[in-house]
């Protein structure tokens, strides 16, 4: 076997893990009580995670496209998946909000924005940050794209069916839901275009404009990502008295605006290591604080509590190290 493969090994057993762990655990949407739920997870998003990493790298294309990338995961899991976009929702739910054609749209903004921020670009961009030295390398060959393929397809039909026709059903009391298949085609099609669009998005070139200091990048970040992490809340109508066009305009607004200023920040020639690595803490910063608004006004058992705190202190204890890592390689 060639020496390359194990020293591979790391960096994808490290993405896989941490696409779920950010996203879900030190978010605390999969809580103590049902850590179970993380091996599907591992199998959607950090299969999911891995194999749209590995087509940017293989493509040389920039994080835009693993953006575009990342939509098309969250289209997937939200209309085709677990279909919680286009079902009614359940859980925080007390009442409809936002809910028109058949689709949860505040709900949806969220979870666009989200899922592929925090389960797919911020994981990478830590997993490379720990493997600085195979950042532009590809991971994984034609049999271990087949391998990923397969097992994300495993973990979506286990998240379908555990989702669409157990939870629903056995814990909220709801009866199955089946999406008009058109909903699932315009899904498909949307993934389809969004995957092209990935493909062949240019790649942002370096412009003379100063650099912003990592402690203002992580700064930022965590402001700006902080609201996103709680706007779930809007989604399940915890602010009814808001109409959702607000919503939806203040949200679309402020990720668009996010965007842009990211687009700005990452092409000055002077970033590096140290703003990748604000990018990554600050995000994880605001996940988490996110999360504890969510458990807050949602409620959580006692066990999930004491779960989050402790997992969420470790995480902001271990990135520290991380940032030291940074440092002393350079890469």
């Amino acid at each position: 076997m060639p020496e390359s493969v194990p020293r591979k090994r790391g960096p994808i057993i490290a993405l896989l893990l941490l696409a779920p762990i950010i996203s879900e655990v030190i978010y605390g949407a999969t809580r103590l009580s049902t850590i179970f739920v993380l091996i599907p997870e591992i199998l959607t998003w950090g299969c999911g995670a891995l194999l749209i990493r590995e087509c940017v790298r293989r493509w040389r294309k920039g994080w835009p496209s693993m953006l575009l990338m990342g939509l098309a995961l969250a289209v997937a899991e939200e209309w085709v998946i677990q279909q919680t976009s286009i079902a009614p929702l359940v859980g925080l739910a007390k009442h409809t909000y936002g809910r028109l054609w058949g689709v949860n749209l505040v709900y949806f903004l969220w979870a666009l924005g989200y899922e592929s921020v925090w389960v797919v670009l911020i994981p990478v961009e830590l997993t490379e940050l720990l493997f600085p030295q195979q950042r532009h390398e590809s991971w994984l060959r034609t049999r271990g794209m087949v391998i990923a393929t397969v097992a994300f397809l495993i973990g979506a039909y286990a998240a379908w069916y555990g989702w669409t026709r157990r939870a629903r059903v056995m814990i909220f009391h709801m009866p199955p839901y089946s999406p008009p298949p058109a909903y699932i085609l315009g899904a498909l099609v949307a993934i389809v275009g969004l995957l092209l669009a990935a493909r062949f998005a240019p790649v942002p070139r370096p412009k003379a404009i100063s650099t912003p200091s990592d402690w203002t990048v992580g700064a930022t970040i965590s402001l700006l990502g902080f609201p996103w992490a709680a706007f779930v809340l809007f989604g399940y109508g915890s602010f009814s008295r808001v109409p959702y066009q607000w919503a939806l305009v203040v949200g679309a607004v402020w990720a668009l605006s996010t965007l842009l200023l990211m687009l700005r920040w990452t092409s000055a020639h002077g970033w590096g290591v140290r703003q990748r690595y604000a990018v990554v803490f600050g995000g994880v910063v605001a996940c988490s604080l996110g999360g504890f608004i969510l458990f807050r006004v949602g409620g959580a058992l006692r066990i999930d509590w004491i779960g989050k705190i402790v997992l969420d202190v470790i995480a902001l204890l271990w990135l520290p190290f991380v940032r030291r890592r940074v440092l002393l390689t350079g890469n």
